[in-house]
């Protein structure tokens, strides 16, 4: 029993210290907002805040959509690159779509009841 929760305290705190980002860290975080068009593909970046991989995997999967084509978020950067089909999709329905899920980003503030859904350790420092 003891060897269990020793287990269970070991893996509680390595996920607050992996998720963990501090105020500090988050102001230092440059905003980037810049998209190239060519042929009708878009590759967009821009920043979206999170803490994580909790939160590159809920970034990521909610561009699971009809002409993206790739959407990687990095969570020490905080910047998101979107390679899309511009006769498919925006990069307005795009970012509304992250913010849909939570996660404030250059131009939207995430849905407050999407982030008050978040995991802890991804509750970022809001703007």
């Amino acid at each position: 029993m003891k060897i269990l929760n020793y287990i269970i305290s070991i893996t509680i705190g390595l996920q607050f210290i992996s998720c963990g980002n501090s105020s500090t860290e988050q102001q230092s975080i440059k905003k980037i907002d810049k998209t190239i068009v060519k042929n009708g593909i878009a590759t967009s970046t821009f920043t979206v805040w999170g803490n994580c991989g909790m939160c590159e995997e809920t970034i990521e999967k909610s561009l699971k959509l009809d002409g993206i084509s790739k959407a990687d978020w990095n969570s020490d950067s905080k910047i998101i690159v979107v390679d899309y089909d511009t006769s498919k999709v925006t990069l307005d329905e795009i970012q509304k779509t992250i913010a849909s899920v939570g996660y404030d980003n250059i131009k939207y503030k995430g849905e407050d009841r999407a982030y008050a859904e978040l995991h802890e350790c991804c509750k970022y420092d809001r703007k």
